[in-house]
């Protein structure tokens, strides 16, 4: 069976405290879903996003203004690098992005 990406799937992330609230994700394919935290552009760290659990804290203690997304794995083969890296499967955003301040 092959996997259709006509629609990409969707989520409205809002924050509550520090705490990160996502809605349902809609048109979900069901694959891999993970949180991105990000610092300056860079990823400072991922962890995955439980489609039972709706909310998500970042556990960064160092201050600043660190950005978060939601992703999913979307696969479109498995083609490799030699070094084993995924050439055309990749995650992709599929939430607006929010700003917690620490």
């Amino acid at each position: 069976m092959e996997q259709k990406y006509n629609v990409v799937p969707k989520s409205e992330l809002r924050l509550e405290g520090r705490k990160v609230v996502r809605g349902d994700v809609a048109n979900d394919w069901g694959l891999q879903l993970r949180w991105v935290v990000k610092k300056d552009g860079k990823v400072v760290s991922t962890a995955p996003a439980h489609r039972t659990e709706m909310s998500f804290e970042p556990s960064e203690k160092t201050p600043g203004a660190y950005e978060v997304v939601l992703q999913t794995w979307k696969y479109v083969d498995y083609l490799k690098t030699a070094a084993g890296e995924f050439v055309n499967s990749k995650f992709i955003d599929i939430s607006n992005v929010v700003t917690v301040k620490i």
